[in-house]
């Protein structure tokens, strides 16, 4: 295929049109639909030629031809992060209406081929109504065979694959910025009697609550794949400096996380801002991977 004519729904900060980049891949026109600003903000501080379309709810999928459709629609409905009384489980929320959009533009656009990625923490009776939707089963990913990230996702592709990873020997020591290694520094030395250590030593976690609860704020991390990168904003993936000191991870090194470029979310204002908008998006080397079969079309 020498030239790909795209259609991304729920956008983000299009990483697909980073993953395309670096594949080489030409393309020749690509329709992003994507509602959050500040998503929009990075793709067009990136992409000059990425036409923004808004809402999928308002889409007219009709009007282009394409011969890719690729999105994951927001996983924020299904993931086992919301907990057990707020997640969806059956396909009758929103996120399944969301995902639905999906389908519609797979409908009505017509594109020979398609990528759709989810979080694979969603209920398996969801998992079983998109796998009878595209009719096959999906891959089953983890970054951390790309990347110094652990990300484990499901992707549901008609694009042929031969993928072969290599196992990633990346930790999170590897991204590290030598200039961000002051940054947010923060010490838990208040609650160091409750710390607790992995049996590896590469997990350091402690109790702030009183109640004897370790969540994934108060744990820092080296020597080790970092874990998910999250879209809260309020980054989990803390760098542990020893003893009970500890500092958040910087933006650069959430990009390098996700195998984005460098600077990828400069033009934002806020750091949060910066990693709510990685942490939307995808590992780019998972999508260049999964999209390599395009090249041989």
């Amino acid at each position: 295929m020498e030239t790909v004519n795209v259609l991304s729904l729920f956008d983000g900060i299009s990483c697909g049109r980073v993953a395309l980049d670096r594949l080489g891949l030409k393309v020749g026109k690509y329709t992003a639909y994507e509602i959050d600003e500040n998503a929009i903000a990075v793709s067009e501080d990136n992409w000059k030629d990425i036409e923004h379309k808004g809402d999928v709810f308002n889409a007219e999928y009709k009007e282009g031809v394409y011969d890719l459709l690729i999105g994951g629609s927001p996983c924020t409905y299904w993931s086992i992060s919301r907990g057990s009384n707020n997640r969806e489980t059956t396909s009758s929320g929103f996120g399944f209406e969301l995902f639905n959009q999906y389908m519609r533009a797979l409908k009505e656009a017509k594109p020979k081929y398609y990528l759709y990625e989810n979080n694979a923490s969603m209920s398996d009776d969801i998992k079983a109504e998109i796998t009878k939707a595209f009719g096959h089963e999906p891959l089953v990913i983890d970054s951390a065979n790309y990347s110094a990230q652990k990300r484990v996702r499901y992707y549901w592709t008609n694009i042929p694959q031969g993928i072969r990873p290599s196992p990633n020997t990346q930790v999170i020591d590897d991204i590290l910025l030598e200039s961000a290694k002051d940054y947010k520094v923060k010490d838990f030395e208040k609650y160091k009697d409750t710390m607790k250590f992995s049996r590896d030593k590469t997990t350091v976690k402690w109790d702030s609550s009183g109640k004897n609860w370790y969540s994934q704020q108060n744990r820092a991390f080296r020597g080790c794949k970092s874990p998910t990168i999250t879209r809260c904003g309020r980054d989990k993936c803390n760098v542990w400096l020893g003893g009970t000191k500890y500092r958040h991870i910087h933006p650069i090194e959430a990009e390098r996380l996700q195998t984005l470029p460098d600077n990828y979310t400069k033009v934002l204002d806020s750091d949060i801002k910066r990693i709510q908008g990685i942490g939307n998006g995808w590992t780019v080397n998972v999508i260049v991977e999964l999209l390599r079969g395009l090249k041989s079309l």
